[in-house]
């Protein structure tokens, strides 16, 4: 079974970076930002039609956020509710709708943390879920840790009835999480099976964040920080497999 690279990063890097990458890397898909609770306009918005003859596109929905997230310079939007999940899914639906994904493409909703314990995280999880299906523009799917996975799995398995949902899994290690150098060769970037991240039901994994990357003369960019994935899809947010 064929495999396939993918990247995400915050901000859209612009048509003619993208344009570089596709010709001098084998990167099939990459990541597009929605503006979200926790996360700002970055670019990525408006961009798909210009995208989908060339990339795969895997949609993200930055929802709300576990507190515990964070960080000295970033507190995120916590609101976790299922009345806001509600909220969170229909806004959801709408930006697939308004940037033109065909109806039935997956959206990923992006949970940062490795656990669901928070106070109102089930409840959140499960209604934003619920309101995408519900709607009917787009499906639902799940970024998240490879160990929380089949929590999230048993979420959902409690909604009547059951949603079609696709699993994007970051297992990274200590290293490979920290800002760090890329070493790799952006020609032959793994493309592996992406139930290696521990989690059987993944059709992708996330295995490094964070990367550096510098480019050679001549790139539209001199470097980007990047984030790698694997993918058992060319293109993830697709209605149905493309391969």
């Amino acid at each position: 079974m064929p495999y396939f690279a993918g990247f995400d990063i915050a901000q859209y890097p612009k048509q003619p970076m993208m344009d570089w990458l596709k010709a001098n890397s084998n990167l099939k898909w990459c990541g597009y930002y929605f503006a979200a609770p926790n996360r700002p306009e970055c670019g990525w918005t408006g961009q798909y039609n210009s995208l989908k003859s060339n990339w795969g596109v895997l949609p993200i929905y930055v929802g709300q956020q576990d507190p515990r997230t964070a960080t000295a310079n970033y507190k995120p939007s916590s609101i976790l509710t299922s009345q806001q999940g509600s909220i969170d899914g229909g806004k959801t639906a709408s930006l697939m709708a308004n940037d033109g994904f065909p109806s039935g493409s997956f959206v990923y909703l992006d949970w940062e943390q490795g656990d669901i314990t928070a106070v109102g995280a089930t409840d959140y999880i499960r209604a934003w879920v619920s309101a995408v299906a519900a709607d009917g523009r787009a499906n639902p799917a799940i970024y998240c840790a490879h160990g929380v996975a089949q929590s999230v799995r048993q979420i959902i398995a409690s909604i009547n009835p059951v949603p079609s949902t696709r699993f994007w899994c970051w297992m990274v290690s200590e290293q490979m999480a920290e800002p760090h150098p890329f070493t790799g060769d952006l020609a032959n970037l793994p493309t592996i099976d992406p139930t290696g991240c521990g989690y059987a039901g993944a059709q992708m994994w996330q295995r490094e964040q964070n990367a550096i990357v510098t480019f050679t003369v001549g790139a539209p960019m001199s470097k980007l920080q990047v984030d790698f994935s694997t993918s058992s899809l060319a293109d993830p947010g697709s209605p149905t497999p493309i391969v």
